[in-house]
């Protein structure tokens, strides 16, 4: 499993709001700016978190996004898999897989054992812990 720029800078985002925000709402120009990332990508890994329910956005003068709710109420694991998706170690085990030996496989347990650790390790950091 290889995380990419999508979930590290979502990861990032989430990090920069929590730190920034104090439930007010953040522009999105404001945190591209601060974490030296590309606004239009950033738009990109907003709409996951959105749609994912991790921030919330408003138009306007005054809009912008902000969390919804505290740091210490959001898994690190949430964030990766709302802009990854399956954070599976390997391409079988995901649900949309098309193995057609993924239930008879000898080492299907060894696999399932590793999502397990992994899922396990990304879900018990908060983003308030790596605060």
């Amino acid at each position: 499993m290889m995380v990419s720029t999508k979930g590290r800078y979502a990861l990032q985002v989430m990090l920069d709001m929590a730190k920034h925000g104090n439930g007010e709402w953040q522009r999105l120009r404001d945190i591209a700016r601060r974490q030296q990332l590309s606004k239009k990508y950033l738009e990109s890994i907003m709409a996951a978190l959105i749609h994912a329910n991790l921030v919330e956005s408003a138009l306007g003068k005054s809009g912008g996004y902000r969390l919804t709710r505290p740091p210490t109420e959001y898994p690190v694991g949430e964030i990766l898999r709302a802009a990854e998706g399956n954070l599976t170690p390997i391409s079988c085990q995901a649900e949309e897989s098309a193995c057609g030996h993924s239930c008879d496989c000898e080492a299907r347990l060894f696999w399932q054992g590793l999502e397990d650790q992994i899922n396990a390790y990304i879900d018990g950091h908060t983003l308030a812990q790596l605060m």
